[in-house]
């Protein structure tokens, strides 16, 4: 797979499509995502569905964007290395290679 920057918006949707596939009765519109990023525990994600809150770390984000490649992009999610990255100007990116 050639290198592929994923943007921060792309990277919500891929939570939201995995959140809602793990979650039968479940649309990714209805899912509410907000990237965070701390010097100090690192990225995550504030997940917030339907009478549910709660925070996906880092290898669940990537777990994430895997399940994106695989059903979206449908390339082998396991070939890529994948980053998250914070860019200055871009917010919580994904670098894919």
């Amino acid at each position: 797979m050639a290198e592929l920057i994923m943007s921060e918006q792309d990277i919500v949707n891929a939570i939201c499509i995995d959140q809602a596939w793990k979650n039968e009765d479940l649309l990714p519109e209805n899912v509410e995502v907000e990237l965070i990023y701390d010097d100090d525990e690192g990225f995550s994600a504030e997940v917030e569905i339907p009478n549910q809150n709660y925070v996906l770390g880092s290898f669940d984000m990537i777990q994430s964007i895997r399940f994106y490649i695989k059903e979206v992009l449908q390339q082998d999610p396991y070939a890529a290395s994948i980053k998250l990255l914070l860019d200055r100007e871009e917010g919580i990116i994904a670098s894919i290679q």
